[in-house]
């Protein structure tokens, strides 16, 4: 009960943990960070109830009722959508041309429009199609089986850029002007990355001062997908300053509409890449540009909340495209492992064949279930899901790198060769080059998978510091005994339930072949419980610094939290007369398991402290890099989204 009360509480605000092992760069960005924290928890969160110990797996399979699925009328609707978009998508959609020409055609461009594919999420108040995230998911997902830059180009209009920010802090007057805009196809983009600074916000150039009735801005931004032909933009930039509750000045963020015909607005570079190669991504410069102060989303210094918060719904589109498209590799996969004969046998039948195949089938599996149940999280609304967003964008996107790379290995010589060469010499074609490139990228954006680990791991510790926070920061003697008497109350009720052996957990609601892992999943959970107090113990406010073992600790979590979403989902496909994926749910289980016993070790013997010396070694003897200078770049002549969504035709980008 005290964990179920701790989960909905308020958690620490904005608290600065004092760490004389911090520059004051680090200071500073730390300090920003946790302004921009989410403080309240609207619920008792499954990942984070995990890391305290607690293997809550009535809260996915919702006390006994199941794992939940898209309503069927909701699901019906997302059919027919998603039936006109597929007769589109297979006369009009030539996902290797658009690669090959890095260019997304003029007609491929009215086509989304006139599916109304700018306004999936839109209320049909203001013209859009009203979708749900589950069907916005599934849209996006069998858009990026034909072509991943497509895919990415909505994704980022639409998950990060205008609509997403406006509709969660809009003003009704913002939201009548600029969302029917979308349905008309109008796009958008979100502009917070600077040549100089990436994922550390508190080091932003960008600079916004009010001016009468306007604001004006100066600075540039970096890798701005469909900057270069986006009609309006969500810009990040410094408005100001601010003292926090525990004294320290930072600087405040901002989130302005920016109109890209704007006056000062300058698309001066378009950037290309390893993947996706289609996407109008750029690099933009403001200098001296106006826009009305009832531009201002969210309200002044909100912006980095504004877009954590976006963030929360926006990034669910990648983990569920990483999800489907590797499902469509392992129903590929299976039928090359049955087709293809090696050495008197199909290749499926040896034993390296055979693994691939069970990898890619079962992380299939999971991931779909991972990314499913973060989709109804969001629709349902009821429950707070930063930890599940931030996990699935995560560990989704990693095992797509991973089990594409696999998939490629089992087509050999084929996986490494293009779609239209295969195709061109009579065989059986499948992108898996293509969808290998085009994956990489989802390691980056939205998030690092670095960015993640920090993301989660101070999440993990948020009940932690919500008891003992004070005794890091600056806090009266008085406060300091009160606190220690706090947490000595708490914690003496705490650890004996962490020693508690599993076996005595019945898990009577499930299917019994399914017992033993779940038992297995509520012993690991206290175990990282333990394991990440001991640390916390040891190690002080200097495991801020350890990141590879909070990394390690993180993964563990997450692991735990995936595998009971899997054997949830199987449960209740059981209950409803299916045992299709209970042999794809136990091999998941089962080796899923033994790498959080490898994690476990991992954090207690590591190479950590000699790659730290060896990479410090490394960069002493290294030069600097030349500083990045953008002075040389001029403005581009590019197009306007809701030109060449009307079928304007293009100019072109160099």
């Amino acid at each position: 009960m005290e964990l179920d009360r701790a989960c909905q509480r308020k958690g620490v605000n904005a608290m600065a943990i004092e760490n004389k092992n911090r520059t004051a760069e680090e200071d500073a960005s730390i300090n920003v960070a946790e302004e921009s924290r989410e403080t309240t928890w609207k619920s008792k969160s499954y990942m984070g109830s995990i890391f305290v110990g607690d293997f809550d797996i009535d809260i996915p399979h919702r006390r006994g009722c199941g794992f939940p699925e898209q309503d069927p009328a909701d699901k019906a609707t997302g059919d027919s959508i998603l039936a006109n978009i597929k007769k589109w998508a297979d006369e009009y959609l030539d996902g290797e041309q658009i690669d090959r020409d890095e260019s997304i055609p003029g007609h491929v461009w009215a086509g989304l429009k006139d599916l109304n594919l700018f306004a999936i999420k839109i209320p049909k108040q203001y013209g859009g199609l009203g979708m749900s995230q589950t069907n916005y998911m599934r849209i996006l997902s069998l858009i990026s089986r034909y072509c991943g830059s497509v895919a990415a180009t909505l994704s980022a209009h639409q998950s990060i850029g205008v609509p997403q920010p406006i509709k969660l802090a809009g003003t009704q007057a913002q939201k009548d002007k600029w969302l029917p805009k979308f349905a008309e196809g109008w796009i958008s983009a979100f502009a917070l990355t600077e040549p100089n600074v990436g994922s550390d916000p508190a080091n932003m150039a960008t600079e916004a001062y009010l001016d009468g009735d306007e604001w004006v801005i100066n600075g540039e931004k970096l890798w701005c997908t469909n900057g270069v032909v986006a009609d309006v933009i969500v810009v990040m930039a410094k408005s100001g300053t601010r003292v926090t509750s525990s004294g320290k000045e930072i600087n405040e963020i901002s989130a302005f509409i920016v109109e890209t015909d704007t006056p000062g607005v300058e698309i001066i570079h378009r950037c290309k890449f390893m993947g996706i190669r289609a996407v109008e991504n750029g690099l933009l410069r403001f200098t001296n540009c106006r826009v009305p102060a009832e531009n201002l989303i969210g309200g002044q210094g909100n912006g980095l909340k504004l877009a954590l918060s976006t963030l929360n719904d926006g990034r669910l589109s990648i983990p569920a495209i990483a999800a489907d498209n590797i499902q469509y590799v392992s129903e590929f996969s299976a039928r090359w492992g049955k087709t293809r004969e090696q050495w008197g046998r199909n290749i499926g039948a040896h034993e390296p064949g055979s693994e691939k195949i069970a990898q890619i089938q079962s992380a299939g599996y999971a991931m779909a279930a991972f990314s499913d149940y973060c989709a109804y999280l969001s629709d349902e609304g009821k429950q707070d899901m930063r930890m599940e967003a931030a996990a699935a964008k995560m560990f989704n996107t990693e095992l797509l790198w991973d089990t594409m790379d696999t998939a490629l290995q089992l087509r050999g010589g084929r996986g490494y060769e293009t779609s239209e060469s295969l195709r061109a010499r009579g065989e059986f074609d499948i992108p898996i080059e293509r969808m290998l490139r085009d994956s990489r990228i989802n390691r980056i954006v939205e998030g690092t998978t670095d960015i993640m680990h920090l993301f989660l791991a101070r999440e993990a510790l948020d009940w932690h510091l919500s008891n003992a926070g004070a005794l890091f920061g600056r806090a009266s003697a008085w406060t300091k005994i009160k606190t220690v008497a706090k947490c000595a109350w708490i914690y003496s009720g705490w650890i004996p339930k962490l020693l508690v052996p599993s076996i005595f957990r019945r898990f009577r609601s499930f299917h019994s072949t399914l017992r033993p892992y779940l038992r297995s999943l509520d012993s690991r959970s206290r175990k990282l419980a333990r394991t990440l107090f001991t640390q916390m113990i040891l190690q002080g406010p200097k495991l801020e610094m350890k990141q590879l073992t909070l990394a390690r600790l993180v993964d563990v979590g997450t692991e735990i939290a995936v595998c009971g979403l899997v054997l949830s989902r199987v449960d209740t496909e059981i209950k409803a007369g299916s045992y299709d994926n209970l042999l794809t749910a136990r091999y998941w289980a089962k080796t899923r398991l033994a790498h959080i016993d490898q994690l476990f070790r991992a954090v207690w013997r590591n190479n950590d402290a000699d790659a730290k010396i060896l990479a410090a070694e490394q960069m002493l003897r290294a030069e600097h890099l030349p500083k990045v200078d953008t002075s040389h770049l001029k403005m581009i002549e590019t197009d306007v989204g809701r030109d060449i969504t009307n079928g304007k035709k293009r100019k072109g980008v160099s």
